[in-house]
């Protein structure tokens, strides 16, 4: 317990360190929304009256301690760019469509990553081997954003699976929705499959090589029962760390992937805040991503103790 509310500690300082930086970053950037809003023809008085307004004129950190006040007090903050808009509605209004395609591409990578692990080692490593590492490798150097293009070109252009740039909203059909989401968030799962795949065979081979399998197996033990019983357990230690950074991966990463399927979700509002200087808009997103890093993190942490029984006796000894 100690262990674990010292780690939360940790993740809440770790966010307001983010909260901070990214503030003083687009503080500092060029570019002024007030230009973007009122335009090059806009006279002195009316700029300087908007920069009041906004409390843009007011000093980095009274700005910085005003927004936090706002956001942990749970104020509507207005946005810049989508014309004075509550910048919590915006996000929770999109939030849903981000965490259904994380959701779904956390779905594919288990699907996909598990089963490939528990595949039979080949002696000496042979053809299964081979193809099983050739494809992680592939995997692993395709960018998601090739991937997606891929997939709008076979799945979409040429099998005619779904329509490209079409997007159904959940208020309407949420089976539709679901479908449209299906391979946006494999073209995010691909990548990360093929490296939890690599991480977590890795480590069940290297298990399976150990002596207490041997021992189990000498014993009468079958190859199924060492594998799930022993093996798997044990080489998920080591890859609940890389699957924790995968979920994080996961739910900050799809900026890109929303933007080549026309998905309004977190990233595309992340996008159109950063062309348009929407620092409130920026600064909310980002600690939204922060918070799901963090997490995530905190989560993988509090999964290996559970796990691994002796690492939960390390930590009561260390601390």
């Amino acid at each position: 317990m100690h262990f674990i509310l010292k780690r939360t500690g940790l993740a809440l300082i770790t966010v307001i360190l983010v909260s901070l930086l990214s503030f003083l970053m687009f503080s500092i950037l060029p570019g002024d929304p007030v230009s973007y809003i009122l335009g090059t023809e806009a006279t002195p008085e009316q700029t300087a009256a908007l920069r009041e307004e906004l409390g843009l004129d007011l000093s980095i950190p009274r700005r910085y301690i005003n927004w936090m006040g706002n956001f942990l007090s749970g104020k509507n903050l207005n946005s810049i760019r989508f014309h004075g808009s509550p910048v919590n509605e915006m996000i929770m209004e999109r939030l849903p469509v981000s965490i259904t395609i994380a959701l779904l591409a956390l779905l594919f990578i288990l699907l996909i990553s598990v089963p490939a692990s528990l595949l039979p080692a080949g002696p000496g490593g042979g053809l299964p081997d081979r193809l099983l590492n050739s494809l992680t490798a592939v995997g692993i150097s395709i960018p998601g954003f090739f991937l997606a293009l891929i997939f709008t070109w076979v799945f979409g252009i040429t099998l005619r699976l779904f329509i490209p740039g079409v997007y159904v909203d959940y208020r309407e059909n949420f089976v539709g929705f679901i479908a449209s989401l299906c391979f946006p968030a494999l073209a995010i799962a691909v990548p990360n499959a093929a490296i939890l795949t690599k991480f977590l065979r890795s480590a069940i081979l290297r298990e399976l090589e150990s002596d207490y399998v041997r021992t189990a197996r000498s014993k009468g033990a079958s190859y199924s029962r060492v594998l799930y019983c022993h093996a798997l357990r044990n080489a998920l230690v080591t890859s609940v760390t890389v699957f924790g950074m995968i979920i994080a991966d996961v739910f900050s990463g799809s900026i890109v992937i929303e933007q080549v399927f026309n998905i309004p979700g977190i990233g595309r509002l992340l996008i159109a805040s950063i062309m348009s200087r929407d620092y409130l808009l920026i600064q909310s997103l980002t600690l939204y991503i922060a918070w799901t890093v963090v997490i995530a993190n905190l989560l993988a942490d509090i999964t290996i103790q559970v796990i691994d029984p002796r690492i939960r006796l390390e930590r009561s000894i260390l601390y």
